[in-house]
């Protein structure tokens, strides 16, 4: 809660310097403010996306900046169910995702392979063209950069489909010199995502029944209203689904998003936001949330990402592998590290405004949730946390701060509880998943 701050005579929000942040460079910002009650400035100096006019059509009543692009965050209003009722067409039907905001860099090139190898955890050379993985990148000091899906297109070209930070500018860094024969460009390529346990469905009316041949993270080319598209079999939900990468989407973005929509209404599909309540459940992070550009991959579960079969060089090797080193002897180089909780409290319908504290059963502040939802299926709201490793064991007592609108007695912390994750399974369970569930980090 806010302490009362007398030599200025108004409410402070301190930034809670007893959880333990000391090995940060830029602590996370603890200050809980809530809900504020500004105006988002839609100006030309962020971007708006092919689609942004179209999901506004759709009506998007918010949105949120990510990878300086305009991003909605909401269409079914509160009155109308809000985000459980676009969870629920989600879970049950199939839905649209306007995801322009993941932008699209391209590397193209004689060298493009040995190159992206560098820059990825990964393996790239066990990526085959037209199919694509999940990787991370990571700086010389192991430190997560973007967590992209990587496409392959062909021999010579790979695509990075990525989350809120700024890779290109990374890539033509790591290349000023010139060292690798390739061109580094965002692209006119912008993805719409449809997701649901119906998409496999609706997929296979728009584009033909050779869409059931692509595999999880397969890729196949189509046209979609008289436009081309890239088709994969990816998304964020959890659920099955696909993402339609549109080639010169500032040019045909109204014809597939229309094609989309008109097929999809027998189906029932819905326009939503994507869906951070199902992937919390699935244990699918967000950059930005439950990781940034401090965060090791061995601190969130990703240690799979980090290879003990890939010898090729790669930035963040060394230091990958010496805290590999030293979490195999028995030490712990961090000082939190990621877990799921259950906990109590009123259910948690809407996007969580701070990082809420998490408390050790004496009340001690000892970490902070990153993501939180509540769960129907599960009766109970759900969370990713950073806490303590030493707390971290499936099973161990904590509390969590809520806001009063989620609280059931105010100004105490809810129960919670360190449980497995996922939550729920996905439809195809990746080695992240898998090694969550286990509770270790598996290497490929």
């Amino acid at each position: 809660m806010p302490t009362r701050n007398p030599a200025e005579n108004r409410y402070s929000h301190p930034n809670v310097p007893d959880i333990d942040q000391s090995d940060r460079i830029v602590p996370i910002n603890l200050r809980q403010t809530g809900p504020t009650p500004v105006e988002m400035l839609i100006s030309t100096r962020v971007r708006k996306s092919p689609f942004w006019h179209l999901s506004v059509e759709a009506g998007a009543w918010r949105a949120t900046v990510y990878n300086r692009m305009y991003h909605p965050r909401g269409y079914v209003k509160d009155k109308d169910g809000g985000t459980m009722a676009e969870y629920r067409s989600l879970v049950h039907r199939v839905t649209l995702w306007n995801v322009a905001v993941e932008r699209q860099i391209r590397v193209r090139g004689p060298d493009a392979e040995d190159f992206v190898n560098f820059v990825i955890t990964r393996d790239a050379t066990r990526i085959d063209p037209m199919h694509g993985k999940y990787c991370i990148l990571c700086d010389p000091q192991g430190r997560i950069l973007n967590d992209p899906v990587l496409l392959r297109l062909a021999e010579d070209e790979f695509w990075f489909s990525i989350s809120d930070s700024d890779v290109m500018l990374w890539l033509k860094g790591v290349n000023i010199r010139g060292d690798w024969q390739v061109e580094i460009d965002e692209i006119d390529v912008c993805p719409l995502q449809v997701q649901g346990p119906l998409s496999e469905d609706l997929m296979v009316d728009i584009v033909g029944p050779e869409l059931r041949d692509v595999p999880y993270y397969g890729m196949m080319e189509a046209t979609i209203g008289g436009a081309p598209v890239v088709i994969s079999q990816t998304g964020f939900s959890g659920e099955k689904g696909y993402e339609v990468y549109v080639r010169d989407a500032s040019h045909h973005a109204e014809a597939v998003w229309y094609a989309i929509r008109g097929q999809g209404a027998p189906y029932g599909l819905r326009v939503i936001a994507p869906g951070h309540h199902r992937r919390i459940a699935a244990g699918i992070l967000s950059w930005g949330q439950d990781m940034d550009a401090e965060t090791s991959p061995f601190q969130v579960n990703l240690g799979y990402q980090v290879p003990k079969k890939k010898t090729a060089d790669y930035i963040g090797k060394a230091a990958l592998e010496r805290q590999r080193a030293e979490i195999e002897d028995g030490g712990f180089p961090f000082k939190l590290k990621l877990a799921g909780l259950k906990l109590g409290g009123q259910p948690i319908i809407d996007y969580a405004p701070d990082f809420w504290l998490v408390q050790d059963e004496t009340g001690r502040r000892v970490g902070y949730v990153t993501s939180a939802w509540w769960s129907p299926e599960l009766g109970v709201n759900i969370a990713l946390a950073q806490v303590p490793p030493g707390l971290s064991q499936i099973g161990t007592a904590l509390k969590v701060e809520l806001p009063e609108s989620y609280s059931v007695n105010s100004g105490h912390a809810v129960e919670a509880e360190v449980c497995e994750v996922p939550f729920r399974p996905s439809e195809h369970p990746s080695a992240r998943e898998r090694a969550f569930a286990a509770g270790k980090d598996s290497s490929e």
